[in-house]
């Protein structure tokens, strides 16, 4: 039976458990809130300290010789990169008269397709007199060089085609001849001859004419793009507004804090490995979670956690009395806490006789503060022995690193542990857990402090070993004593009620 639990446990429990992910960088919203913070704050002075350069912008509409109505943008990002060349930035120096290296002038402008015919380009200068003079630089400079480059490719076509033309007229007038020897009079097989040279006449014409026509369209074609491509957005410079841009950039640093501030408490997370989720913690500590006390974030919330505080009290006063031997409050992570409710629960002891808290924590919760009058005794560890056997101790200690084990046994022979969520890892739950085990103190039940808000997981364990045994000696612990009082009763029963319905009569 125990083996099939055992292996629908671990057949149960998730490779990447994602609810204690998330759970884990919820709690640690202080940290990526900060991040985001200082990504705002540094976009925003990212722009106060490099406010923009002033700017200019143009566009170009650009014609093209061979533009097509499903052309996909092609002809305009071969300008765009024709625009980034050293040849357009030296044209465009030499207008400005300048002596920049055109590398370093090719890095403050930059170009982009707008349409299938239409430049836009934007340009950096020292002000904006000067980048809307770089911008007109610039277009005149790429008109030009667009301009230039179509005349001489449709230039050098229309010379393909003249002499093409040129090379078919001289092939005629060699037909012409042939035609022009031969004698009207003869054989057949002459006049079969004559007829294809009068075919190869007709085709050799046809061409020519093609020809002609074709160079005839190339040079009229060159007019049109040269009358296309022109300014059509004159020079402009672009006005910044710094406080839109300032917005802006501290928009862009705060959405990259958050991702980066998001991103280091989730590495964070798993790498530290600290349990927040109530099932997590129960299951590393081998212990149920009997009570949990919250933080208030909000100032209408004091009165609602007094209220719970009230409850983990009553609680813990309760699991206390319940049991003859001293038990002691063991804290991991919530030292002041601990002491506020080893002294609440004290207060309420103290109603039922005298009640003496033993201070084992290694800081002045206990022992530093001033004791105010009704409040319970406050003694150390080494003053614990001359305590009378009536007077109730309640032991409070600390299970944190560095902690001295073999002490923990004489602040209580059992233990709640008071333990802040997400405050230490799995490997250390269980090494208090192993320690406790050693030591032979038991664990009544854990007191969870800070928990996650949205956990709805349950801290109870159902099938502890401890738990298991420690339940099953008490209910034979109780038919014992309910076995020996009946037997001691009997007799009694026995001697004053008749035996049968015939004595009775």
């Amino acid at each position: 039976m125990t083996t099939s639990k055992t292996s629908d446990a671990s057949v149960a429990a998730p490779l990447f458990d994602l609810q204690g992910l998330v759970a884990a960088v919820r709690r640690r919203r202080r940290l990526w809130c900060v991040v985001a913070l200082v990504g705002l704050l540094l976009g925003a002075a990212v722009t106060v300290v490099r406010p923009p350069l002033p700017s200019a912008t143009t566009k170009v509409l650009v014609a093209h010789q061979d533009d097509q109505p499903n052309d996909t943008g092609t002809l305009i990002r071969t300008d765009v990169e024709l625009l980034g060349t050293t040849r357009i930035a030296t044209e465009a120096l030499k207008t400005l008269k300048s002596a920049e290296n055109p590398e370093d002038f090719m890095q403050e402008y930059r170009g982009a397709g707008v349409t299938n015919n239409l430049l836009q380009i934007d340009v950096t200068g020292e002000s904006d007199a000067d980048a809307v003079a770089r911008a007109k630089a610039l277009a005149d400079a790429f008109v030009a060089d667009h301009v230039r480059r179509m005349r001489e490719a449709a230039t050098a076509e229309a010379k393909a085609l003249r002499d093409q033309r040129d090379r078919m007229r001289d092939e005629l007038a060699k037909v012409n001849k042939s035609i022009g020897d031969r004698s009207p009079e003869g054989d057949p097989k002459a006049s079969a001859s004559i007829e294809s040279l009068f075919a190869r006449r007709a085709e050799l014409n046809s061409r020519i004419a093609d020809f002609d026509q074709r160079a005839e369209d190339a040079r009229v074609g060159t007019p049109r793009v040269v009358a296309g491509t022109q300014i059509v957005d004159a020079p402009r410079a672009v006005r910044h507004s710094l406080p839109k841009a300032a917005v802006t950039n501290a928009g862009i640093g705060f959405l990259l804090g958050l991702v980066l501030g998001i991103a280091a408490a989730a590495v964070g997370a798993v790498v530290a490995g600290r349990p927040v989720l109530r099932r997590e913690i129960a299951a590393h500590l081998g212990a149920s979670v009997i009570a949990e006390l919250r933080r208030p974030s909000k100032l209408w919330q004091r009165r609602r956690t007094r209220a719970t505080r009230e409850r983990l009290t009553t609680t813990l006063v309760r699991t206390v009395r319940g049991t003859a031997e001293p038990v002691s409050l063991l804290e991991l992570g919530c030292a002041r806490s601990t002491s506020l409710i080893a002294k609440d629960v004290a207060r309420e002891l103290a109603a039922e006789g005298r009640v003496v808290i033993v201070d084992g924590l290694p800081g002045p919760e206990l022992s530093g503060g001033r004791q105010e009058q009704g409040e319970p005794a406050v003694v150390s560890g080494g003053r614990a022995a001359a305590l009378p056997q009536q007077v109730r101790r309640l032991g409070v200690g600390s299970v944190a690193p560095g902690t001295a084990w073999t002490d923990l046994q004489y602040l209580g022979s059992q233990t709640v542990l008071v333990v802040r969520a997400g405050h230490g890892s799995a490997t250390w739950l269980h090494t208090v857990a192993r320690q406790l085990s050693d030591q032979r103190i038991p664990v009544i039940g854990v007191v969870l402090i800070d928990p996650d808000p949205r956990d709805r997981t349950d801290g109870t364990l159902w099938d502890g070993l401890h738990i298991a045994l420690r339940v099953h000696s008490e209910r034979l612990a109780r038919q014992d004593e309910m076995g020996r009082s009946r037997k001691e009763r009997q007799p009694i029963w026995a001697a004053g009620v008749p035996d049968n319905d015939q004595e009775a009569r």
